[in-house]
């Protein structure tokens, strides 16, 4: 996890032959600071993955696209939508949500999901029997949602506010209920429910992302969440803005 939350959201996936960045939504130059501060080389990128349009997901793409001639993975609606922010992209290659394509030996699924965006896409990722899954800016856990998280090595989960939290915060009303609404962000109380709907023995660790910064706390989100994983050998991490995380093996 390079970054999570509100201000910028990319995650690096690699099996040592191909890596992969799901969306870069910071500057390129952070991004750039963010995978040498993990040894990790921006040119060894070979593609960037884009699940939707909204700034702290893209701000980063046409960057290093442009500067390390990396192709970008991006379905139509979400290129219509955020083309003019991305900038030239020397090469794009269009994914439709529910059709699998492979990048090096890693196969993708892109799944629709509830977001405020055009078309927004949550993962999967499978190499020889290993299952990452991706779920973040997700408005309401539906069961397309929860089919494909099922049988998960890794899942990484928004977690993005805590209910009383939002009620009682600074935000106005109407964002408030931009925030939990079926097209919004999942709440602690939301990832808590589909973990234990979709955890299994196999499951070796989950990722709690895009916290917001007023509206959330790491301890809440952690607290609420590790409710669901009670009787599980499973490591619970919570993403951090600021910082990248450490580099997880399965």
């Amino acid at each position: 996890m390079l970054a999570s939350g509100s201000k910028g959201n990319a995650i690096f996936v690699s099996d040592g032959i191909t890596s992969i960045l799901f969306d870069a939504g910071l500057s390129g130059k952070e991004m750039e600071r963010r995978l040498t501060s993990r040894k990790l080389s921006p040119a060894c990128i070979n593609a960037i993955v884009v699940s939707h349009e909204h700034s702290d997901h893209i701000q980063g793409v046409g960057v290093l696209a442009r500067r390390y001639k990396i192709p970008v993975y991006i379905n139509h609606q979400t290129y219509q939508a955020a083309k003019n922010s991305l900038g030239a992209i020397p090469d794009s290659i269009h994914f439709i949500c529910g059709n699998d394509f492979s990048i090096g030996d890693l196969l993708i699924h892109p799944f629709s999901i509830s977001h405020d965006a055009n078309d927004p896409a949550g993962f999967t990722v499978k190499k020889n029997g290993a299952k990452l899954g991706i779920a973040t800016d997700v408005g309401i856990v539906t069961s397309m949602v929860r089919e494909h998280l099922k049988g998960c090595d890794i899942i990484i989960l928004e977690a993005n506010h805590d209910i009383q939290m939002l009620a009682q915060g600074p935000y106005p009303w109407p964002l408030k209920q931009r925030v939990k609404s079926r097209s919004g962000h999942l709440s602690n109380e939301d990832a808590k429910a589909l973990l234990a709907d979709v955890k299994h023995e196999k499951l070796k660790h989950v990722i709690l992302a895009h916290l917001s910064e007023t509206n959330n706390t790491h301890e809440k989100a952690f607290s609420t969440v590790v409710e669901a994983l009670n009787g599980c050998e499973v490591n619970l991490i919570v993403a951090h803005q600021d910082s990248s995380s450490k580099i997880i093996w399965i």
